[in-house]
């Protein structure tokens, strides 16, 4: 440490205070205020001009006078101490132990802003992932290496899901001996959600091989912004260090989101749509661009993001930009949920951009691609039947039309409903698809071949 460089603030406004600048003070440096009580509040300098840089506290500002405060710098940006005592811990969004342990054993030390990746060495994501959920391994599968996030709504189940994705990732790796770890970020959920995930990952016996980030509600808003790279920091030393398969499940980034844009009106900065300072979609790229597969590397990150949509609106701000970004979504749908269909999958919303190139033979079941388009196909007609039927009632639909009322029945409640603990493998998955086209005629199967009907389709169909 550098020692107190300056005593006395220019200005304090919520977690932003102003100080004369030092010449040797930098962007992004680690520093450390006091006050009069001296208590230790750490920051990090996040603008520099000719005469005075800008600091944004971890904390609030309470117990801080403009005249009795003292600025330290530090020498260097925000770290977290890396290991591989890393796993089967729970940290705050600093990272400092929150789990009741000491720190990990070890010297080492990463910037939480990660290193710049060179885009020529980033592998094109293909291998499988398989997480025993029928409407994602059958529909949007999820690839090694792909960031692929979860819409939600308010008091919709992502968190279950979420906990249940994390529960059956033993089988993440493809191969049972390549080694796997989860790395887990909360950032401003509840007491009793973080609770939950803990409790769930105890019972289910993956929490040795859990690392946990919580920032929970009560919580400084600015800690939120440090947890997911945080987390990020300690699934690439996991990954290409230790050679790990890592996948990294980030919620709620809409809460994360929301404290960027209490510190950017702290900062009072211009803001874009609906108050979100218009650097959101870079800020957002510098987390989910953190995911891949790194030539020379045997390890890769998989993220996925879980953000609750404000009113259920998929054009707002975040999920916009996130879409945008990331390779695909899967979407919550609110009406299956009041269904009581469990994950409430929707079928049609929902996408994979990376399916295609992590299916088919030799990496899941030849009939797979041909399956998931024909499944796809069949009920997008469902929709436009249901929205018929609600005009002209059920009655008067043709015979045809009332098979695919029929099929989408059937679809919803055995192949997207599953129950929460129900782990289905992938063969389980596609065989359950094609018992579902049992309910349609030979003659409307267009999108799988004569071939693949003879091999696959049940007989009794």
């Amino acid at each position: 440490m550098r020692g107190i460089e300056h005593r006395g603030l220019t200005l304090a406004e919520g977690p932003i205070v102003i100080a004369e600048r030092r010449e040797n003070s930098t962007y992004g440096e680690l520093a450390a205020v006091y006050g009069r009580d001296g208590v230790r509040r750490l920051g990090k300098v996040i603008d520099v001009s000719e005469k005075v840089v800008a600091l944004q506290l971890f904390s609030d500002n309470t117990g801080l006078s403009l005249d009795g405060a003292a600025v330290e710098y530090l020498g260097h940006p925000l770290e977290l101490r890396v290991g591989p005592g890393l796993l089967g811990r729970v940290f705050n969004g600093l990272g400092h132990p929150s789990d009741g342990y000491p720190e990990i054993i070890s010297s080492e030390r990463r910037d939480v802003n990660g290193q710049p990746l060179n885009p020529a060495a980033r592998v094109y994501p293909r291998d499988f992932i398989e997480t025993g959920v029928s409407a994602i391994d059958g529909m949007n599968t999820l690839i090694r290496g792909q960031k692929l996030p979860i819409f939600s709504g308010n008091g919709l189940p992502h968190n279950r899901l979420a906990a249940q994705i994390v529960r059956q990732a033993r089988i993440l790796a493809g191969s049972g001996d390549e080694p796997f770890a989860i790395v887990f970020a909360g950032m401003g959920i509840k007491y009793d959600a973080a609770r939950f995930f803990i409790d769930s990952f105890e019972k289910s016996g993956v929490l040795s091989r859990v690392v946990m980030f919580l920032s929970l509600a009560d919580a400084p808003s600015i800690e939120r912004l440090v947890t997911p790279r945080s987390a990020l920091t300690a699934a690439e030393y996991l990954a290409y260090e230790l050679g790990m398969h890592v996948l990294v499940v980030l919620t709620d980034m809409t809460n994360y989101c929301e404290a960027l844009r209490e510190v950017s009106a702290a900062r009072s900065e211009v803001p874009s749509r609906k108050g979100f300072p218009g650097y959101l979609y870079s800020d957002l790229a510098s987390i989910y661009e953190r995911a891949g597969k790194i030539e020379g590397s045997k390890g890769s990150i998989t993220q996925i993001p879980i953000l609750s949509m404000p009113d259920d609106d998929i054009s707002h701000p975040i999920p916009d930009l996130t879409g945008y970004i990331t390779e695909g979504q899967i979407v919550l749908e609110r009406e299956l949920f009041q269904k009581s269909v469990y994950p409430p999958i929707a079928g049609l919303s929902s996408l994979s951009r990376l399916m295609k190139d992590g299916i088919g033979e030799g990496m899941t079941r030849e009939d797979h691609r041909d399956l998931a388009s024909q499944l796809f196909a069949a009920y997008a007609r469902v929709k436009s039947v249901r929205n018929l039927a609600a005009i002209i009632g059920e009655e008067e639909l043709s015979p045809l039309d009332k098979k695919y009322l029929h099929f989408g029945e059937h679809f919803e409640a055995e192949y997207l409903a599953q129950g929460e603990f129900e782990d289905r493998s992938v063969v389980q998955t596609l065989d359950l698809g094609w018992r579902m086209l049992t309910y349609l005629p030979k003659e409307e199967l267009l999108r799988v071949s004569p071939a693949l009907i003879e091999k696959y389709l049940p007989k009794e169909a």
